[in-house]
């Protein structure tokens, strides 16, 4: 099983990046090995906020429907992720309150690889990010 950020579908419908192609790439290799890729509802609101926040509207369909494409599984936030997530933060400087978001979520759901290209998840034991 698979953690999909928000960064991979945003690189695949945004505007020009240079991690468009590794990102394509990524997410064709993990579905062509069969891979369960999965997510949680913070990627959606991390896409609503940043094309919200850029004044890109038009793009905030096409990447959710793209993540939702992809994924297997959207898993919820609650209340014990959210204070996993301040026990995440508050022992890891390097990490942003949505990264000790999703580790939360992944240590619940048993899920030690993530696509991203975030390297705030590299200093996090037992996270594998995919492409390193």
């Amino acid at each position: 099983m698979i953690f999909v950020d928000s960064n991979l579908p945003m690189y695949l419908v945004g505007s020009p990046h240079p991690n468009r192609i590794a990102s394509q790439r990524a997410v064709e290799g993990a579905i062509a090995a069969e891979e369960r890729l999965v997510t949680d509802a913070e990627v959606v609101q991390e896409i609503l906020h940043r094309y919200a926040a850029i004044g890109r509207r038009d793009a905030i369909q096409p990447a959710i429907d793209l993540l939702l494409g992809i994924v297997d599984e959207v898993f919820s936030i609650d209340l014990a992720a959210a204070l996993r997530a301040r026990e995440i933060v508050l022992g890891y400087s390097t990490l942003s309150a949505r990264d000790a978001i999703h580790l939360a979520v992944m240590e619940r759901e048993g899920i030690t690889r993530i696509l991203t290209f975030d390297a705030g998840f590299d200093g996090f034991p037992g996270i594998e990010r995919l492409p390193a």
